[in-house]
């Protein structure tokens, strides 16, 4: 029977995790490995637990976003990197995703031998659907924590924090401070910083409405 599943495809950047794992004594393989990946994240924690937090946020950030897809009996799926598993559906918590409620539908049918509740097409349209809804929500949750953590800072312009390099692209480039540890933008002196890199930062300029934080990278 055809299935939602939830997939994370194999990372585009994983030359960028090859490098952290690098840089904290570790090594990958030039060639994407979930198992390898996972290995190596639980050697650190066990190794380092107080800086595994940060090594783990920079590897999450490089591996990108999940999302639902649709299986088809007989055909590969994407599989779920990060979790080095090939076969992974949501099902546990209906009252909480909707794509569990849709897993759960699917298995009642099969066990009652009844027909399936959605046609093929239908399921491909949900998968769509429930990826964009969680990305919807998704910003929502981001404004509220920008929008508190702005507050929290508000009354230490022009102090210092270090930090750790969060986002490195043509959109910007983002750092995350290690205490309190909340995320904003750096807008100036950003240029070579990378993901995973860690920087002393200066905060400019807070704007809680719009859960702005600035900083400038000190050199």
């Amino acid at each position: 029977e055809p299935s939602i599943r939830r997939v994370l495809r194999t990372p585009e950047h994983w030359n960028r995790i090859v490098e952290l794992a690098a840089q904290s004594g570790g090594e990958l393989p030039p060639v994407p490995d979930a198992a390898a990946l996972n290995r190596f994240l639980a050697a650190r924690r066990k190794a380092d637990p107080v800086r595994f937090p940060d090594l783990s946020l920079a590897v999450i950030k490089l591996l990108g976003r999940g999302e639902y897809a649709l299986e088809r009996p007989g055909q590969p799926v994407e599989g779920h990197f990060g979790l080095a598993v090939s076969s992974y559906m949501h099902s546990t918590a209906p009252n909480r995703r909707y794509p569990d409620v849709i897993t759960q539908r699917l298995i009642k049918a099969v066990l009652s031998a009844r027909a399936r509740p959605y046609s093929t097409g239908e399921l491909m349209d949900l998968a769509q659907h429930c990826t964009q809804q969680e990305d919807v929500a998704a910003k929502v949750e981001r404004r509220v924590g920008k929008s508190a953590a702005a507050l929290l800072l508000s009354q230490r312009l022009g102090h210092s924090f270090d930090a750790i390099i969060t986002g490195a692209s043509a959109k910007g480039t983002w750092a995350r401070t290690l205490s309190p540890q909340v995320e904003g933008r750096i807008t100036q002196d950003f240029a070579g910083l990378h993901i995973g890199q860690r920087v002393r930062v200066r905060l400019l300029y807070t704007d809680v409405a719009r859960g702005f934080i600035d900083f400038a990278a000190e050199r």
